[in-house]
C-alpha cells in the first residue's frame, strides 16, 4: 500500500511540474496587426455604390455634345411613329386596305390589328433597302467614329429623300415652294420641310386613287342585287344580305388579297 501511495504522488507531483513549465504567453492568441487604411479604400467602405455622370462637351470639332445628343435621341423617340407614319410607305398601304375591307362590307373582318400589323410588316419589306442604305452610309460610320453626328444626320436624310420624291407629285413640291416663299430650287437641294408634307399629300392622292378603283367591282354587285330584288318584288328584303356573300365569293375566286398587295407592291416599285 505504502508503495502504491507513493507511485501515484510522484505522478501527480510530475502533472503538476509539466503544467507550471509550459508559458503563459502560449495559451494567449497573438493580437493582429493592426492596419491603417488608404483615404480612398475608407471612401470606398463608407460610400460603396458611387455613379459620375458627365455631360461635358465633346473634345472635337463638328460634334454635339453629350447633353444634345440625348435630347435628340429622345425627341426621335418620341417623334418616330410620326417618322414611321409620313415618311415611308406605311400611309399609302394602310389607307388601300382600309379601303378594301369597308368595300367588301366587312367592318369588322380582318380588325385594324391584323390591317395594321399588314401594313406595318409591307412596310418595312418595301422600306428594306432605304434602311439598308441609312444603315450603311450613316449608321455605321458614325458608331465607328468616322463622321461626326451631323454628318450622320445628312447621310441619312439622302435616302429617304429620294423615296419620298419618286412617289411625290411635281405640282405637291411646287406649291410647298410657293407656299415656304422659295426660290426655284433643285432637287437635290429641296429641304425637308418642303419635300415632308408634299410627299404625304401626294399618297393621300394615289391612295383615295386605289380606293376607287377598288370599290367599283363591288358597287356593280351591289346594283345588279338591288335591281334584282326589286324585280322580284323583294322591297322588304335588304340588298347587302344579299350582295354581301356575294362580295366574299367573288374576292374568293379572283385571289383578292394577293391582287391587292401586288398591286400596292407594284405602285411603289413603278
Amino acid at each position: 500500500m505504502s508503495r502504491a501511495l507513493r507511485t501515484l504522488f510522484c505522478a501527480a507531483a510530475a502533472s503538476a511540474a509539466l503544467w507550471l513549465a509550459v508559458p503563459r504567453a502560449a495559451a494567449e492568441p497573438t493580437p493582429a496587426p493592426v492596419t491603417v487604411p488608404s483615404p480612398a479604400a475608407a471612401a470606398a467602405r463608407s460610400d460603396p455604390l458611387r455613379l459620375n455622370i458627365g455631360l461635358e462637351g465633346t473634345s472635337q470639332s463638328g460634334q454635339v455634345s453629350v447633353a444634345v445628343q440625348i435630347v435628340i435621341v429622345m425627341t426621335l423617340l418620341s417623334v418616330a411613329p410620326s417618322i414611321v407614319l409620313m415618311m415611308t410607305s406605311f400611309t399609302r398601304i394602310v389607307i388601300v386596305l382600309g379601303f378594301m375591307r369597308t368595300a367588301l362590307g366587312t367592318p369588322s373582318a380582318p380588325s385594324n390589328q391584323i390591317i395594321v400589323g399588314l401594313s406595318l410588316f409591307l412596310t418595312f419589306f418595301l422600306m428594306g433597302p432605304v434602311f439598308d442604305h441609312v444603315q450603311k452610309e450613316a449608321l455605321a460610320p458614325y458608331l465607328d467614329g468616322k463622321i461626326t453626328s451631323m454628318e450622320a444626320v445628312d447621310r441619312a436624310s439622302v435616302p429617304l429623300k429620294q423615296f419620298m420624291l419618286k412617289q411625290t407629285r411635281t405640282r405637291d413640291i411646287e406649291y410647298f415652294l410657293e407656299l415656304g416663299g422659295y426660290k426655284p430650287t433643285a432637287v437635290k437641294d429641296l429641304p425637308m420641310r418642303v419635300v415632308i408634307p408634299s410627299f404625304v399629300i401626294s399618297e393621300l392622292q394615289t391612295s383615295f386613287q386605289m380606293g376607287f378603283m377598288l370599290f367599283l367591282p363591288f358597287l356593280v354587285i351591289d346594283f345588279l342585287v338591288s335591281s334584282v330584288l326589286m324585280a322580284l318584288g323583294m322591297m322588304m328584303m335588304p340588298p347587302t344580305v344579299v350582295a354581301l356573300p356575294l362580295k366574299l365569293l367573288l374576292f374568293v375566286l379572283v385571289d383578292g388579297w394577293h391582287l391587292v398587295v401586288k398591286s400596292i407592291m407594284q405602285s411603289f416599285v413603278t
